[in-house]
């Protein structure tokens, strides 16, 4: 399983869903069922972007097919990073924390 950062705006429409149903995005977070895809988390941000969903998948078609659904269900515009631990991309794995991905894989043997 890969891990994926979905950075998402929301749209006029968006907005209007959310001042109605202030309970929409936990709820479609929720409801949300892609099969090697899980959302890991879900964080309200300040600055660019309205929320940050930690999503790991299986593959790009997983995380797509969340992306669509929670864009369709919240009027979020969605942008999809593939994000990968700094420890992997060195030769050697680091002893620091820091380096290593702190969200739990559900196949501890990669």
């Amino acid at each position: 399983m890969s891990l994926y950062f979905l950075l998402g705006t929301l749209s006029t429409g968006g907005r209007n869903m959310l001042y109605d149903d202030p309970d929409l995005l936990v709820n479609c977070t929720r409801n949300v069922n892609i099969e090697g895809a899980k959302i890991l988390g879900t964080y309200a941000v300040l600055g660019r972007y309205d929320y940050v969903l930690m999503v790991d998948a299986d593959d790009n078609e997983a995380v797509a097919k969340i992306s669509l659904e929670m864009g369709v269900g919240t009027g979020l515009h969605i942008e999809t990073l593939p994000a990968i631990a700094i420890g992997f991309l060195a030769d050697t794995m680091s002893d620091d924390p820091l380096d290593r991905p702190t969200y739990t894989q559900e196949n501890p043997d990669r």
